[in-house]
């Protein structure tokens, strides 16, 4: 029993690597990214199947900065309104703030995968744990 316990307290307290340090699964660009999780005006479910959970790296333009509770999301979007929302790490917060739309950026994260919002119309990839590699002003 002593050790279920110690296990489980394990489990529970472990935290997550940085994502910084851990190796791209992907490299990709956003716009081809976002389409390939489009399928005829719908979510393409092979695309969650390869993406979700995996640490991915991303190559885009960043559309929006938005502020949500305690954290800053960054945007990308496409032209046809799809976009990728990013949830940063504690520690990358104070560089996100540097960050305005129009910046290009390479953004670490693991990727939740994506859905379709009837409300848009357009399908979104959200990721969390994220962390800024890289931006190009």
């Amino acid at each position: 029993m002593l050790i279920g316990g110690g296990i489980g307290w394990y489990v529970f307290t472990k935290g997550f690597d940085d994502t910084a340090t851990i190796e791209a699964d992907y490299t990709v660009q956003a716009a081809a990214f976002l389409e390939e999780f489009r399928v005829n005006g719908a979510l393409n479910k092979e695309a969650n199947t390869k993406y979700a959970e995996k640490i991915i790296a991303v190559n885009g333009r960043v559309s929006s900065v938005e502020a949500a509770d305690t954290t800053l999301n960054l945007k990308i979007e496409n032209t046809e309104g799809a976009y990728i929302a990013f949830a940063f790490q504690q520690k990358d917060q104070q560089a996100v703030h540097q960050i305005k739309a129009g910046d290009s950026v390479t953004i670490k994260g693991s990727c939740n995968g994506g859905r379709f919002s009837s409300i848009l119309g357009v399908p979104y990839v959200t990721f969390k744990r994220s962390s800024l590699i890289k931006l190009h002003k």
